[in-house]
């Protein structure tokens, strides 16, 4: 049982940080949407239009790490008894 929780535990470390970095790695906090500059093509003129996109910032990696720090550390609570021969 031991084993499982700190395989779960590592898994998750793993795929929150590649998912984090995967998506711009934002050392900010978690945004619903991203500012894109447009320039209008016969005027010139920049205007700045809001695109729906989940960036995920600092406080998701760092809620997903200490999920992973807690399984791994219940990991203890649950050790293996030895067998005996």
């Amino acid at each position: 049982m031991s084993n499982i929780l700190r395989i779960i535990a590592l898994v998750l470390a793993l795929a929150a940080a590649g998912t984090w970095l995967a998506t711009g790695a934002n050392r900010g906090w978690t945004k619903t949407s991203v500012p894109v500059k447009t320039v209008d093509e016969i005027t010139g003129i920049e205007a700045v239009n809001y695109e729906r996109r989940f960036v995920p910032g600092l406080e998701f990696l760092g809620a997903a790490l200490l999920g992973a720090s807690l399984l791994a550390g219940a990991s203890f609570l649950f050790r293996d008894k030895p067998t005996t021969t």
